[in-house]
């Protein structure tokens, strides 16, 4: 079935709605709120969504080629396996809110002062991501790959469980705390008491 990428759907709320092959989204959303919301595997594709809200909703393993997502704000919401950097990258700008993004792909996206605020990030992707200004707030970062990143600016005072090698990361006054120092020096094989 090809899609009405131009239909507009305004100011509108979708709650407990199943969406997939019955339940298709096409178009554009704008200032629309999914709340309580499955949209697991559900292809996403070409779809834009401008200042939405997902609050408790669940996109796990979504299609996300060429969605586009301006000022999004995810919370409390199911996001596993999410390829991020499948989406539209003109004016990405998303925010997210005690989220499960374990197993997400950011790679090479521009994600400069995106917040992530008590989100879990384990087994994410952001190799070769622009994190200039980014806040991890009480984020679990347990085997997160960070390669080839820039994180200048970044907050991670709060954020745990991160290894990020300075060596092959961009971290210019990035902010830590005096325990997180640890996850900097994870690469060295060296034993911390």
């Amino acid at each position: 079935m090809k899609r009405d990428s131009t239909e507009l759907t305004e100011n509108k709320t979708f709650e407990k709605v199943s969406f997939g092959e019955e339940n298709l989204l096409q178009g554009v959303y704008e200032e629309c709120r999914f709340i309580r919301c499955n949209l697991e595997y559900t292809d996403l594709s070409g779809i834009t969504f401008r200042n939405c809200t997902f609050n408790n909703c669940d996109l796990s393993l979504a299609t996300l080629r060429e969605t586009g997502f301006q000022e999004v704000h995810f919370s409390d919401s199911k996001l596993l396996g999410l390829q991020f950097c499948d989406c539209r990258e003109l004016l990405l700008e998303f925010e997210f809110e005690q989220c499960m993004l374990k197993l997400s792909n950011f790679q090479r996206l521009n994600l400069k002062n995106t917040q992530f605020t008590d989100c879990n990030l384990q087994e994410a992707d952001f190799t070769g991501t622009d994190l200039t200004g980014a806040t991890f707030q009480n984020c679990d970062l347990l085997r997160t790959t960070f390669d080839h990143t820039i994180l200048e600016k970044s907050d991670f005072r709060t954020a745990y469980n991160f290894s990020i090698n300075p060596e092959t990361n961009r971290i210019r006054k990035a902010r830590f705390s005096l325990t997180g120092v640890v996850g900097l020096l994870d690469g060295y094989g060296i034993e911390i008491e």
